[in-house]
C-alpha cells in the first residue's frame, strides 16, 4: 500500500487562495519603486537635469536623444522651440509608454520560453539595478533602459498569474484583480511620501535609491511564497501540445475584440497620464501646498490617486455585487465606457479652476483633490475590468502575451499624454484642459456605441462578459 502523505491545498485567506496575497504585496512593492520613481521624475528633469544637460553636464547620450526626439515631434506634427518643459515631457511620454510597450515582448517570452514565475525574477532584478543607476546622472538614460526593459519582463506576468489562481468561470475572479489592484495603489500611495519626501527635500538620489530598495523587498516576498503561486501557463501549454494548433475562428474574434478594446485604451490613458505630467506640473506651479506654515511637497499629488483607489476599490466591488444580485450590473465594456467618460469629467473641474486663476495666485489644493476623485472612479471602472476581461477572453497559449497587448496600449497612451503634454505651455490652460475633457468622454461614447458586437465577439462559456 502507498502511504506517501499528500500535502492539503494552501487554504483560502478571506475567500481567495493565499496565492493572491504574496501577488499583493509582490506587485505592492514593485509599484512603489515605480510610481516613486515617477512621482519624482518630472520634477527631476524640468528643474535639475535637463536644465544642468543645457548647461553642458555631461549625460551619455543627451544630444543625441534629444536630436532625435525633436525631429521625431517634427514629424508628427510639433512645431516650436523644444524647451526645457516640453522636452522634458516629451521624455516622460516616451518613458512611461515604452515601460508598457515591452510587455507585449515580456509576455511572449514567458509564453514560449522561461515561464511567468522566471520571467517575473527578471524583470525584477533588471528594474532594481536600473533604479540604483539613477544615483548616476551621468548614466540616467541607461538607468531608464533597464527599468523599461525589467518593467515588460515583469509585468505581464505578474498579472496573468493573478488570473491563473482560480478555474475557468470562478465568479471570484474580477474581485480578485480589484483587490490586487488594491496592492498596486498602496504601493503607488505610499512611495511619493518616501521617495517623494526624500527626492524634494533631501536629495533627488536619496528618492531613486528608495525606490530600489522597495523593488528589492518586492522580490524577497515574490520569492518565499512562490510555493503559494499556481504553475506556470507555458507549462501548461506544452504539456497539451497546443503550441503550434492554429487559432479557431471563435478564438481570433476573440484576439480582434481585444485588439478593439486596447485601441480605445490607449485614449484613456493618454489622458489619464496627465496625472504624472501636466497636472503634476500644475501641482507643483499653480498649487497651495502651505500646511500651517510647513510647504509639503508637491510629489505627495501623486499620493491622491492611489489613495482614493484603495478607499473606493471596496465600495465600487460591494455596489458591482449588489448590482449583479438585482441583474443589473453593466458588462465589462460598459464599465469600461463610464470609466472613459468619467475621466473627461474630471478635467471640466480643472477648466473651472483654470477660469478662476490669476496671475502668481496659488489654487486650492481642492480642486485638484476633486478631479482626481472623479478620475479614480474611472480609473477603477477600466482599468482592474480590463486586466479580469484579458485572462477571461484570450486563448490560454497566449494568454501572457495577450496581456502584454494590453498593456501595450499604455504604451501609445502614455506616448500621447507626453505629446499633448507638448502643447501644455502653447495652449490656454483651459483649452488644453478642454481638450482632455473631449477625448475622454468621447472614447468612453465609442466603448458604449460597440458594446453588443464586442459582447457577442467575447462571449465565454461560463465567464460574465
Amino acid at each position: 500500500m502507498n502511504t506517501a502523505t499528500v500535502s492539503p491545498a494552501p487554504r483560502d485567506w478571506l475567500g481567495h487562495p493565499r496565492g493572491l496575497f504574496i501577488l499583493f504585496l509582490t506587485e505592492m512593492w514593485e509599484r512603489f519603486s515605480y510610481y516613486g520613481m515617477r512621482a519624482l521624475l518630472i520634477l527631476y528633469m524640468t528643474d535639475h537635469l535637463i536644465l544642468n544637460a543645457e548647461k553642458g553636464q555631461d549625460i551619455l547620450g543627451y544630444r543625441t536623444l534629444k536630436a532625435g526626439v525633436q525631429a521625431f515631434a517634427n514629424l508628427t506634427g510639433f512645431s516650436g522651440e523644444m524647451t526645457v518643459q516640453i522636452f522634458s515631457s516629451q521624455l516622460y511620454g516616451f518613458y512611461t509608454g515604452f515601460v508598457y510597450l515591452t510587455p507585449f515582448f515580456g509576455g511572449i517570452l514567458a509564453d514560449r520560453v522561461f515561464g511567468q514565475r522566471k520571467t517575473v525574477y527578471i524583470g525584477g532584478v533588471l528594474m532594481a539595478i536600473g533604479h540604483f543607476l539613477m544615483a548616476s546622472e551621468h548614466l540616467f538614460f541607461v538607468a531608464l533602459l533597464f527599468l523599461i526593459l525589467g518593467n515588460g519582463c515583469f509585468k505581464p506576468n505578474i498579472s496573468t498569474q493573478v488570473g491563473s489562481l482560480y478555474a475557468p468561470g470562478d465568479a471570484r475572479r474580477d474581485s480578485a484583480y480589484t483587490l490586487f489592484y488594491m496592492g498596486v495603489n498602496l504601493g503607488a500611495f505610499l512611495a511619493p511620501f518616501i521617495c517623494g519626501t526624500l527626492g524634494q527635500k533631501v536629495g533627488w538620489h536619496y528618492g531613486f535609491g528608495a525606490a530600489g530598495v522597495g523593488m528589492i523587498i518586492g522580490l524577497f516576498i515574490y520569492h518565499f511564497g512562490r510555493h503559494l503561486l499556481p504553475d506556470d501557463d507555458f507549462h501548461k501549454v506544452h504539456d497539451r501540445h497546443q503550441e503550434h494548433t492554429p487559432f479557431t475562428s471563435t478564438e481570433w474574434k476573440k484576439i480582434w475584440a481585444l485588439v478593439f478594446l486596447c485601441a480605445l485604451n490607449v485614449v484613456f490613458w493618454a489622458v489619464y497620464e496627465q496625472q504624472g505630467n501636466t497636472l503634476q506640473l500644475w501641482a507643483d506651479d499653480h498649487t497651495d501646498w502651505n500646511f500651517f506654515g510647513w510647504e509639503m511637497p508637491s510629489s505627495w499629488y501623486q499620493s491622491f490617486n492611489p489613495f482614493f483607489i484603495f478607499l473606493f476599490a471596496p465600495l465600487l466591488d460591494r455596489f458591482w455585487a449588489r448590482q449583479n444580485a438585482k441583474g443589473r450590473e453593466p458588462s465589462s465594456t460598459t464599465k469600461m465606457g463610464i470609466g472613459c467618460i468619467l475621466l473627461g469629467l474630471a478635467f471640466v473641474v480643472m477648466i473651472f479652476s483654470a477660469k478662476g486663476m490669476t496671475d502668481g495666485a496659488k489654487q486650492s489644493i481642492l480642486w485638484l483633490a476633486l478631479t482626481t476623485w472623479i478620475l479614480t472612479i474611472g480609473e477603477l471602472y477600466l482599468s482592474p475590468i480590463g486586466l479580469s476581461l484579458v485572462t477571461k477572453v484570450a486563448p490560454m497559449r497566449i494568454v501572457s502575451m495577450m496581456m502584454g497587448v494590453w498593456l501595450m496600449s499604455s504604451f501609445f497612451g502614455n506616448y500621447l499624454s507626453g505629446y499633448l503634454g507638448g502643447y501644455y505651455e502653447l495652449m490656454s490652460k483651459e483649452a488644453f484642459f478642454t481638450l482632455m475633457m473631449a477625448m475622454g468622454i468621447g472614447a468612453g461614447l465609442i466603448f458604449i456605441a460597440a458594446r453588443k458586437p464586442l459582447q457577442e465577439m467575447m462571449k465565454t462559456e461560463g465567464a460574465k462578459i
